[in-house]
């Protein structure tokens, strides 16, 4: 195959086969839908996780306010005690209130013994379980609601009895040191606190979206000019180098990938062009070899053509004359080139059939009796068993051949009877073909009919003998089969299965 051939064949392939683009993504499409997908896997980690220790943050700077707050409302407590100024408790208290985001404040008594000291006052509230808790631990205890739509903080601290420091409470409490004297019940809102957590994440969300669309942006481009646009080229150049037998430079390439792929394909262009001579010489040798082949076929079928008319001791030539009335028959009527071929190839094994009758009845001078005429009709049934069995398109032709020619139009026909398009157009053509030379060539018994004779007999047999259209056709090229009878004439008695 010639490198024009090659590109041919080439171009074929790339018309006809199914673009990867409509049923494929493309590297960009791949590369940017799975970096997009983990890309957004990792910002929802990370964002899970920054929202986790935000909260955790967020929740120690809460409680740590939350405590820095019960001090001072402890502290001033205690001083509005030793000043002896408890009356003005509640002020200080509606003040506390009014600051820091609080929303309740209470103050706890244990019992009787610390209570004693304080007087009546609507921030004093009995102890409830939590607060019994920490009475009993002395440490703070926290209550977070952060979910609900107005979000707060309840905590327990308690005040506990010391003599440390400037406010020293033994001297106003008979107890000892450490003793949990009561307990302040405060509870802040986070309103504040959880708008900001918001808003600290919708702004790690935009910034993660927007540095997202920046790297997909990146990445697209970068596909674009490292990957595809180098592919392309290399595609493109690649086919013209293998066409025009010229090697790519390398150097074109901006990345080592497309660089080292560049010489392994000028490598491999160039095995192939080494080798390419040889192919074309071995394609032509196997052309050659094939043509010899299929020639040999031919001439092989002619020749047992011949044979059988030998054996039969037929007409001279008779073989080659059907041969080439059926060619001019098969060829005039619009066949196609492969069935022309066919049917010229495989005509002269019409009769090879008879190869397998007796010589008793086939070279009988006489009239055959209508028994040994049904052994003679047996060549049919003889020679398509001789050829069905073969794969060659010619000796499979042959076989419909050797079993239709002898077919009507009109189904009155041996050996199966069939009738107008049933019989194959082969078996309809030879079967003309070889009437019309048995009729124009002598038999043992009896003299060859007159031109005028055979075709009056052939019109005759129009639409029941033989396919009417060919009957016309046969007609319409008469100077052409009077012609191939002239060239090929003789006188030699022969006897005919008609």
């Amino acid at each position: 195959m010639d490198i024009k051939s090659q590109e041919a064949h080439l171009l074929i392939a790339q018309e006809t086969s199914p673009s990867p683009q409509a049923k494929k993504p493309s590297i960009k499409t791949i590369t940017v839908r799975n970096m997009v997908n983990f890309l957004l896997l990792a910002s929802l980690v990370f964002l899970l996780i920054v929202g986790l220790g935000f909260r955790m943050i967020s929740s120690d700077i809460i409680k740590s306010k939350t405590i820095a707050i019960s001090e001072v409302v402890i502290a001033g407590l205690t001083a509005h005690m030793k000043a002896e100024i408890m009356e003005k408790r509640d002020y200080f208290l509606e003040e506390i209130k009014s600051l820091y985001e609080v929303k309740e404040i209470a103050v706890i008594w244990p019992d009787a013994k610390t209570a004693s000291f304080a007087s009546k006052s609507e921030f004093l509230r009995e102890a409830d379980g939590m607060t019994r808790d920490v009475f009993q631990t002395g440490k703070p205890a926290f209550v977070m609601n952060e979910f609900s739509l107005e979000p707060s903080i309840r905590a327990i601290v308690p005040y506990i009895a010391t003599k440390d420091g400037s406010l020293n409470c033994l001297t106003c409490h008979d107890v000892p040191d450490g003793t949990v004297l009561g307990a302040l019940d405060i509870t802040l809102d986070l309103t504040a606190y959880r708008n900001l957590t918001f808003a600290v994440l919708a702004t790690l969300v935009i910034l993660a979206t927007f540095f997202i669309i920046l790297l997909c942006i990146n990445t697209f481009k970068t596909i674009q000019r490292h990957i595809k646009e180098p592919l392309e080229v290399l595609a493109s150049r690649a086919k013209r180098a293998y066409f025009q037998r010229e090697p790519l430079s390398p150097e074109e390439f901006a990345s080592i990938e497309f660089e080292e792929l560049a010489n392994k394909f000028n490598m491999f262009n160039a095995e192939m062009l080494a080798n390419q001579t040889l192919v074309r010489e071995m394609n032509a040798e196997l052309l050659a070899l094939n043509d010899e082949i299929g020639d040999t076929l031919k001439e092989t079928v002619f020749t047992m053509g011949v044979v059988e008319e030998q054996r039969s001791k037929e007409t001279s030539d008779h073989t080659r004359r059907v041969t080439e009335y059926c060619q001019v028959l098969a060829s005039r009527l619009g066949l196609s080139d492969y069935d022309v071929e066919m049917i010229t190839a495989a005509s002269p094994l019409h009769d090879i059939g008879k190869l397998g009758i007796p010589d008793s009845i086939l070279l009988k001078p006489g009239k055959l009796t209508e028994d040994e005429f049904e052994v003679i009709k047996n060549h049919t049934g003889i020679g398509h068993a001789m050829l069905v069995h073969s794969k060659r398109d010619i000796l499979q032709a042959a076989a419909i051949i050797a079993s239709q020619h002898h077919e009507k139009w009109d189904g009155t026909g041996y050996p199966q009877g069939l009738a107008g398009e049933e019989i194959h157009i082969y078996g309809r053509i030879v079967a003309l073909a070889d009437v019309f030379d048995a009729l124009t060539s002598d038999r043992i018994y009896r003299k060859a009919f007159s031109d005028e004779e055979a075709l009056d007999l052939i019109m005759r047999e129009k639409g029941m003998h033989f396919d009417p259209a060919l009957v016309d056709l046969f007609f319409a090229e008469l100077k052409t089969f009077l012609a191939i009878k002239e060239t090929y004439r003789t006188s030699s008695a022969v006897r005919s299965s008609l």
